[in-house]
C-alpha cells in the first residue's frame, strides 16, 4: 500500500509580520523561520506522519539546503531511493510572508526541482508499479508531470493531481486521466476562468470540470471546508472551527492525509472528512511540516470528533 509522491521539495524561508509591506516599504518581522517544505515534500511528510509507506521522487540541490531536505525525509522514514542530487544546482526555495490574519503570500524559486524529468520516472518504474496511488503537483516541469500521468495510466496506478501552482493552460485532457483532481478555490478560478466567490459558484466551476471529463474534483476551501464533485456525488464537507495561526501548507496537509486514508479504505468521503480535520489541525501551529499532527495526535482528534480511527 505504498504511496508515490513525484514532485517538488523546497526550503521555506518564512517571515511573520503584522502587515505585508507595500511597494518601497521596509518593515521589521515579528518572527522568522527556515523549514523544509515544497508541495511534494509536504504531502509526502503529511502521509508519512500518519504511518503511510511513502516513496519520494524529487531532485535536491547540491548545497546545504539539499542536505537538509534529504535528512528531513530520512527523519520521517520516507523512502529516498529516488531522491536525486542535481550537481551544481541550488535547492528550491520558497519565500513566505505570513500576516497577522494568518494568510500567506509565497514566492518560489524551483531550483533543482527543474531537473526532475521523465527519465527519473522511468528509472523508478519497478518500485512505482507497486504503489497504490501516485501524487503529483505542478512545482516541477509540466512535461514531467504529464510523463508521470502517462506512466501511471499505462500501469493502472491511480493518480491524484494537485494543480498547484495553478496554470491557465493546463492540459485538461491529461488531467482527465487522473482519478482525483484537487485544487483550492483560487486554483479552480485560474483553471476554469469562472468566479469562485460563493460556494454555489465553486460548485458550478467544479461541475464544468466534471462535464469536461474529470473523474473526481475535490476543492479545498479553507474555512469553508471542502467540496467533492463527480458524476454521482456533490458533497460538501464542513470545516472544523479552529484558531488559525498559519495557513501555510494546509492544502498539502489535506492531500497527504487524504492519500493515507484512501489507500487504506478506498472510501473517498471518509478520506475527505478526515483530511479536512487534519488540515484544520495543521493551521493551529506555525510552519508547514512541523505543524502537521502526528499519528497519535490525529488519532486523539479523530476520537474527539467521533471518527473511527484507521491508523
Amino acid at each position: 500500500m505504498k504511496l508515490a509522491v513525484i514532485g517538488s521539495n523546497m526550503i521555506d524561508v518564512i517571515s511573520y509580520t503584522d502587515i505585508i509591506p507595500v511597494a518601497g516599504e521596509t518593515r521589521e518581522v515579528k518572527d522568522f523561520a527556515i523549514n523544509c517544505g515544497g508541495k511534494g515534500a509536504n504531502q509526502a511528510i503529511a502521509a508519512a506522519k500518519l504511518g503511510a509507506d511513502v516513496l519520494m521522487l524529487t531532485t535536491i540541490g547540491d548545497d546545504v539546503f539539499g542536505k537538509m531536505v534529504l535528512e528531513n525525509f530520512n527523519a520521517y522514514q520516507v523512502d529516498t531511493k529516488y531522491v536525486r542530487t542535481a550537481k551544481g544546482s541550488s535547492n528550491g526555495i520558497a519565500t513566505i510572508l505570513v500576516d497577522e490574519s494568518s494568510q500567506n503570500r509565497i514566492l518560489i524559486n524551483k531550483g533543482a526541482n527543474t531537473y526532475l524529468t521523465a527519465v527519473d520516472v522511468e528509472a523508478a518504474a519497478t518500485d512505482l508499479q507497486q504503489c497504490a496511488l501516485c501524487i503529483l503537483q505542478l512545482e516541477i516541469e509540466l512535461n514531467t508531470v504529464y510523463a508521470a500521468i502517462e506512466f501511471a495510466n499505462k500501469h493502472q496506478i491511480p493518480v491524484l493531481l494537485n494543480p498547484a501552482p495553478a496554470i491557465a493552460d493546463l492540459d485538461l485532457d491529461m488531467a482527465c486521466k487522473c482519478d482525483f483532481f484537487v485544487p483550492n478555490e483560487t486554483e479552480l478560478n485560474i483553471i476554469t476562468g469562472l468566479p469562485v466567490e460563493s460556494e454555489a459558484e465553486i460548485k458550478k466551476a467544479a461541475l464544468t470540470l466534471v462535464d469536461r471529463g474529470l473523474k473526481n474534483v475535490i476543492v479545498t476551501m479553507g474555512s469553508r471546508g471542502s467540496l467533492w464533485v463527480n458524476k454521482e456525488h456533490c458533497e460538501h464537507v464542513p470545516a472544523y472551527a479552529v484558531q488559525a495561526v498559519d495557513t501555510t501548507g494546509a492544502g498539502d496537509a489535506f492531500i497527504g492525509c487524504f492519500a493515507a486514508v484512501y489507500v487504506k479504505t478506498k472510501d473517498i468521503l471518509q478520506a475527505i472528512q478526515q483530511a479536512t480535520l487534519f488540515a484544520a489541525l495543521s493551521v493551529t501551529k506555525t510552519g508547514t511540516q512541523g505543524s502537521y499532527p502526528t499519528k497519535q495526535e490525529f488519532t486523539l482528534a479523530l476520537d474527539r470528533f467521533h471518527f473511527g480511527s484507521i491508523f
